[in-house]
């Protein structure tokens, strides 16, 4: 199997409980992109690409901290990629899986692909906010981002094993999931690393990378990513960790919204974890200029102006509790749904 390459399409692979070798997915794409829904006619876009000439596909980077990018991707790169997530997760041809995700983004484009290289027998449906209603299959695996998750809780007895990316899964939210039959994973990962490169069952601290990644730091505590199998070049990342061994990490946040005030560095994203429970409207925590401090942590809520009781901070330690709160009518966000929080400031 670790020969595959890009060319080929497993003998095992259905879509829709249909058999597809190369030459029909070529015909099936051309309808997909002159008779399809939009989602479909992106589908049919990725699959001619995907079986051009060329060794590689150019894809956008989310733009999360910044522009969006181009990016070009080595096909057999994310074959590559594809037999590592089945390696780790135990995943065999004939598997039942769902594609719920736009293959506008690289989550998407590498479930169709695992599917076509490993021989999964994929459903493949409109990327709804509640991919599994009215859906009475099993599923041996699913991605889903977390809104998808939220709205499919009292459905995922339906589903064995599901990774969960695209955004952070909140302390409520993980709290549901929580004892539920089905394997939940979250997963971390960019455009860069062809979707995720480690996961972490739900519940746990750390993330475990997949087979042939080994990971470091930089000076600045940030993690360096080694995946020769993915990339020629080493993926240096913005994400400060806590290094556990070479193949486990403890993701603390960003080093570009760290607030560093009275010399105390505070990562927002675990302000926000302590907050997620307590709030219910979106929001996110960031660091504004302080003359005495530096910097002083604000919280900015998406939605009309509230009066918040101070018991909703007891769970802060004394620099971590918001010195203001600001509330804006709405965020700004990336094509894929990720809130720009310096720009949502301006």
């Amino acid at each position: 199997m670790n020969n595959q390459n890009y060319n080929t399409v497993h003998p095992n692979f259905k879509w829709n409980g249909i058999s597809l070798d190369r030459e029909k997915l070529l015909l099936a794409a051309h309808d997909l992109i002159k008779e399809g829904d939009d989602f479909e006619r992106i589908t049919g876009e990725f699959l001619l690409e995907w079986f051009n000439k060329k060794s590689f596909i150019t894809v956008t980077s989310s733009g999360t901290t910044g522009s969006p990018k181009k990016i070009n991707l080595e096909k057999q790169a994310m074959v590559n990629s594809a037999l590592a997530t089945a390696e780790f997760f135990d995943l065999k041809a004939g598997n039942r899986v769902l594609n719920c995700l736009s293959t506008n983004y690289i989550a998407g484009k590498l479930m169709l692909i695992r599917s076509m290289i490993l021989g999964f027998e994929m459903d493949y449906v409109t990327p709804t906010s509640n991919p599994l209603k009215d859906n009475r299959h099993l599923y041996d695996f699913v991605a889903m981002v977390p809104m998808q998750v939220q709205n499919s809780i009292s459905e995922l007895y339906k589903v064995k094993k599901l990774i969960v990316g695209g955004a952070k899964i909140s302390e409520t939210l993980r709290d549901q999931l929580l004892g539920l039959p089905t394997q939940i994973y979250e997963t971390y990962g960019m455009t860069e690393t062809i979707t995720h490169i480690a996961v972490k069952e739900i519940g746990e601290k750390s993330f475990s990378v997949l087979p042939n990644v080994t990971i470091s730091t930089d000076e600045r505590g940030c993690l360096v990513i080694v995946a020769p199998r993915i990339s020629d070049t080493n993926i240096v990342t913005n994400d400060v960790v806590e290094l556990l061994s070479e193949t486990q990490f403890i993701l603390l946040g960003r080093i570009d919204n760290v607030i560093n005030s009275g010399g105390v560095k505070l990562f927002p994203e675990q302000i926000e974890a302590k907050l997620s429970d307590k709030i219910k409207e979106r929001f996110f925590v960031i660091g504004i200029p302080d003359e005495k401090l530096g910097e002083q942590v604000l919280l900015v809520i998406e939605g009309k102006s509230t009066v918040f009781n101070d018991s909703v901070f007891d769970d802060l330690d004394a620099y971590e509790k918001p010195k203001t709160i600001r509330f804006v009518t709405k965020f700004i966000e990336t094509e894929s749904g990720k809130v720009r929080r310096k720009e949502t400031m301006l």
